[in-house]
């Protein structure tokens, strides 16, 4: 990773930091340290649907188990003392890891239009924990002395996170349904550049994007799709700054019943320019990543309110400068009434 790697740990000695070094690049994920401000799968089904004027809160459970691991060669020619020795370098490396995080996100959405559209505003936060280790296996051999050293390295953190603003604003015509948005990230979250996991971000974020859902009525059919651009600002810690990321969120679902649709979910996860702040060894270092699975959704109500509970879960695929697993959501959101476009699927679904 870019700010962790295993020197200084178990493995010493000029040849193995110099391994290191000339290695460790082909094993980095992007963004820094692996870690987004955007998480891929954070939009689905019904996103672009206009919500209930008034307060509303969704909490989410996220989990998420990724991984990677790769290995690099190379060989180096030393200087000991009036001597010079070539020296053959095996490094593999292997990163892992998991999060369990709650996000909490209330929200306002206004009763009166904004350029003909529902204009909202959501306040998240996150507390939870996120643990990484990083392992690896250094191979040297010059001439006939072949040397193995091991390493590992690993970090866990119970804390909370930054907060994200995020302002919508929503359009419906007909079955049609559109919507714009801009977020950020306000770096308040726990965060240490010394550290492998991390709950804070460490730099600011600006997010833009557009989305859209088709909802028939009649036919209980729904597909939705978001994207959008992140820019990261520079950390201040690190002076690293992460390159702008393009992210894509969709989902298609079907409704059975007037509570209940299933379906599926997925994402697109690129990133479009180069990290910057590093040594130019390293590269520009464009991560990728792809994910899709299953869905269920389930309407009800509380008293007055309307509320909600999904199940969705990604595996991931493609993946290029970046870890990938395989991460689930659960959402339970509740409003203070029931919005009329979110029950109007079910209401024909009854009919029929």
């Amino acid at each position: 990773m870019k700010r962790g790697t295993i020197s200084g740990h178990r493995l010493s000695g000029a040849v193995a930091a110099t391994a290191i070094a000339l290695l460790c690049p082909q094993m980095a994920v992007a963004d820094e340290s692996g870690i987004s401000f955007w998480l891929p799968g954070l939009y689905g089904s019904l996103s672009a649907t206009p919500g209930t004027p008034g307060w509303s809160i969704a909490a989410i459970y996220y989990h998420a188990n990724v991984g990677a691991s790769g290995a690099a060669a190379a060989s180096r020619e030393f200087q000991v003392g009036r001597f010079s020795r070539n020296v053959n370098l095996d490094l593999n490396l292997s990163v892992h890891g998991q999060a369990d995080l709650m996000l909490v996100a209330p929200t306002y959405t206004f009763a009166t239009p904004v350029l003909g559209g529902q204009l909202s505003a959501t306040l998240a936060s996150v507390y939870g924990r996120n643990s990484a280790s990083l392992a690896g296996t250094l191979t040297t051999a010059a001439g006939p002395i072949v040397t193995t050293r091991n390493g590992f390295l690993e970090d866990a953190l119970v804390s909370y996170g930054d907060l994200y603003p995020t302002f919508r604003l929503k359009w419906n015509s007909g079955v049609h349904n559109y919507m714009v948005y801009g977020a950020g990230d306000i770096p308040v979250g726990d965060y240490s550049p010394n550290r492998l996991a991390n709950v804070g971000l460490g730099h600011g974020v600006i997010d833009l994007g557009g989305g859209y859902t088709y909802l028939n009525p009649v036919t209980g059919t729904e597909f939705s799709g978001v994207g959008g651009f992140t820019y990261n600002f520079k950390n201040p810690d690190t002076q690293y700054q992460s390159g702008i990321d393009f992210h894509f969120d969709w989902g298609v679902s079907q409704f059975l019943s007037k509570q209940v649709f299933v379906g599926f979910v997925g994402y697109a996860y690129q990133q479009i320019t180069d990290d910057s702040g590093q040594p130019a060894v390293l590269g520009g270092f464009r991560s990728r990543v792809l994910g899709v699975g299953p869905q269920i959704g389930y309407i009800f109500q509380i008293g007055d309110n309307h509320a909600f509970l999904g199940l969705k879960g990604y595996g991931e695929f493609d993946a290029a400068n970046r870890p990938s697993g395989w991460n689930t959501w659960l959402t339970f959101s509740i409003s203070e009434a029931v919005a009329a476009s979110a029950t109007m699927p079910t209401k024909h679904l009854g009919r029929r």
